[in-house]
């Protein structure tokens, strides 16, 4: 048997891999990438951000013309098609396929073998074609597949996960999302402006429990008016009908719920995929499944990395590709780059969007007791939200008594994009008071992320023991 020899061998094909793989190609590596779909990217691109932002944007805009045509006297007809939706999300799947496929990856040198990939030994990998591959250096990026719960009688119900609601042809006239997790809002409310009558049962006594809990509370409002939440539940029975319905009952605190429905969208977590790699056989160790790593992405064999969602951190794309570029500094030069996850940002996808950097006021006030300072800016008081009349949300900087931002939260429409400027200022370790000196331009939406900081400078000039004429001067300027 032919044994191929790489600088590099790569088994995964999603965001982590991917990045490890183009990064090593790069600088001259002999790379080979394992992937088992046909082509790369990911569940990212083919189940998760990409088909769901795609499906979002189709749903807000169904929402948005019937707000509209309420505020202005118009009349719409029709339903939403959801074939239409879905067709505009697999377009957004080919589009951005381009830069993931095979023959791209192939152009920069990496050899690409399509098919599963398992360990024969530390160093030796065969594809599910039987092709040895063997390499000085290994990477683990398989990422993670949906978590299905036991649940009696859900096996048989013909339940849907994020991998296959995208193929459906008809929007179902009831659903019910097991999971009140970041998928299951996002497609909750998706489905619901579609036109699906949603209800989503979650185990969590709160809504969005990684969230500031100010900030989340906009969220859950929003979602309140759209679909029916049952928080701190469990769906205890699922029934098939004649028809195709579903009999589902669920237990909330002592009482039950029996829910009809037409279909179930299980959002109920997600599980490494490491049970088929024979990690056993390279003695590579895991912890409840997830790879177990140091903090330079090694695993328990020096040798072989991991990056991605079969490690218990960061379940994000953009996570995973930070981890992938560090695994190619530690693995192709050696070096010892540590990964770190003080700056990394995430966004809920929900209407409003709800972004996350570092510490929650809580969290905060945990670590650094009543030394903290909290900077808030109602989205009311911004007056690009105001001509947008899409007033509903916050702004809210956590930082030390000196001006370090530890934390940023915000909510509103688009707060995953306008909020950004709070993660280069963390990044790069500058204070909340140095955003108030960058000029915005008027009216933005930005200018939310500036209120913030020129509430330190207030707060930090007006403490002190200024001259009454500069106050005075300072209102006036104000």
């Amino acid at each position: 048997m032919n044994l191929n020899r790489y600088d590099l061998v790569v088994i995964g094909g999603g965001a982590a891999g991917l990045t490890a793989a183009a990064g090593a190609a790069s600088l001259g590596a002999k790379v080979a990438l394992v992937e088992k779909e046909q082509q790369p990217g990911g569940d990212c691109l083919h189940y998760g951000c990409v088909p769901s932002k795609a499906l979002i944007a189709a749903a807000r805009q169904v929402h948005e013309a019937r707000k509209a045509a309420g505020m202005y006297g118009l009349s719409l007809q029709g339903e939403p098609d959801l074939q239409q939706a879905m067709e505009r999300v697999h377009a957004a799947i080919a589009h951005i396929q381009k830069h993931d496929a095979a023959d791209r990856f192939r152009a920069m040198g990496v050899d690409v073998y399509q098919g599963f990939g398992t360990f024969r030994s530390a160093h030796e990998v065969e594809t599910e074609q039987g092709e040895r591959l063997t390499g000085k250096r290994l990477v683990i990026a398989t990422g993670s597949r949906p978590f299905v719960p036991p649940v009696e009688g859900l096996a048989a119900s013909d339940y849907a996960t994020n991998e296959a609601v995208f193929s459906w042809k008809q929007l179902p006239a009831s659903l019910l999302v097991i999971g009140g997790g970041a998928i299951g809002l996002e497609l909750g409310q998706s489905f619901a402006r579609l036109g699906s009558a949603v209800t989503i049962v979650d185990s969590s006594p709160v809504l969005l429990p990684r969230e500031d809990e100010e900030v989340a509370a906009y969220v859950r409002a929003a979602l309140d008016q759209e679909l029916r939440l049952l928080l701190q539940a469990s769906v205890m029975k699922v029934e098939r009908l004649e028809g195709g319905k579903k009999r589902v009952t669920v237990k909330q605190h002592a009482s039950e719920h029996v829910l009809i429905v037409d279909h179930i969208l299980v959002a109920a977590g997600r599980r490494p995929n490491t049970e088929c790699l024979g990690l056993e056989r390279a003695g590579v160790e895991t912890t409840n499944g997830y790879i177990t790593v140091k903090d330079t992405l090694q695993t328990s064999v020096p040798h072989i990395y991991a990056a991605g969602d079969v490690l218990d951190r960061f379940p994000f794309t953009h996570a995973a590709g930070m981890e992938g570029k560090v695994v190619v500094s530690n693995a192709v030069f050696g070096l010892r780059r540590k990964v770190s996850y003080a700056n990394v940002p995430w966004v809920t996808y929900t209407d409003p969007e709800l972004f996350h950097l570092g510490l929650t006021e809580r969290e905060a006030r945990d670590v650094y007791g009543d030394r903290i300072r909290v900077y808030r800016v109602p989205l009311a008081d911004v007056d690009r939200f105001v001509t947008d009349r899409d007033t509903d949300g916050l702004v809210k900087v956590v930082t030390t008594a000196s001006g370090d931002i530890v934390g940023a939260h915000a909510v509103g429409k688009g707060a995953g994009d306008w909020a950004q400027e709070l993660v280069f200022a963390k990044q790069h370790k500058h204070k909340i008071g140095d955003i108030s000196h960058v000029i915005h331009p008027y009216p933005t939406h930005t200018a939310s992320v500036q209120r913030a900081a020129d509430q330190y400078w207030r707060e930090k000039l007006f403490a002190g023991k200024l001259p009454q004429l500069l106050k005075l001067y300072l209102r006036w300027f104000r």
